[in-house]
């Protein structure tokens, strides 16, 4: 059985990399995130990935509290190069080649972000990791996910967070929340369902660009997702 989608832009949050731990990377998770991301690698799927920062620092959480949102957005932006980096380093040793291309131009660390050299590197089976979001402050990474998945022309974002996709309600707090396995871009935005911001949101339904909204911590549900398997939940047009 072959997967269901050729070239994907998976969306990784910089909690994702926390682990259990309260703040930065956890080796243990990272390097587990690399073998899942290995093993679609090694089926021939080509992957962008789009990489947070929040495990380090964000613009707008308490720890930006009165500071310019421009220079906090700029700060959150290179947390997201140090994560890229960490990414590369823990996909090196799982096998795999990788390349980090970066919104802002830092050139003795990474590569400018550079549209048809990132697609040749998807063509030639190298993975690329998109930094520092768009390169603008006021844009979220959902946002960047959005922008270079529809640059390269993915046929589908695929959302990695810490629950098994979009729900009615907060799983956590209301038991009886039902997981949606299908919704429409416009159901998610008048309900407000948080699978995105809404630029990002807005910008995949006028690509028609699907987004799969899973669980990076589930064994195997990366796989799952891109095999075209009920997993997670599906915003489409």
């Amino acid at each position: 059985m072959s997967p269901k989608y050729k070239r994907i832009l998976l969306k990784l949050s910089g909690e994702a990399l926390l682990g259990d731990d309260p703040f930065g990377i956890s080796r243990q998770t990272i390097q587990a995130i690399a073998a899942e991301i290995a093993l679609v690698a090694r089926m021939g799927v080509e992957i962008g990935v789009v990489i947070g920062g929040g495990n380090i620092f964000r613009g707008v959480t308490p720890a930006a509290t009165g500071m310019d949102r421009a220079t906090a957005d700029y700060m959150g932006m290179l947390a997201t190069v140090m994560n890229a980096l960490a990414l590369q380093d823990a996909m090196r040793q799982a096998g795999l080649a990788c390349r980090v291309q970066s919104a802002l131009n830092i050139e003795q660390i990474v590569e400018p972000y550079i549209r048809a050299k990132a697609i040749r590197y998807l063509e030639e089976g190298k993975v690329v990791v998109f930094a520092a979001g768009t390169g603008n402050p006021f844009f979220t990474t959902d946002t960047a996910a959005a922008l270079r998945g529809a640059e390269i022309g993915a046929e589908i974002v695929l959302k990695a967070t810490k629950v098994d996709g979009v729900y009615s309600a907060d799983p956590k707090q209301d038991p009886a929340a039902k997981r949606y396995a299908r919704i429409s871009f416009d159901e998610a935005i008048v309900r407000n369902l948080k699978v995105m911001d809404a630029t990002a949101l807005t910008l995949c339904r006028d690509q028609n660009l699907p987004i799969n909204v899973f669980s990076i911590f589930k064994k195997d549900a990366l796989c799952r997702v891109v095999m075209g398997e009920d997993e997670g939940t599906l915003v489409h047009v």
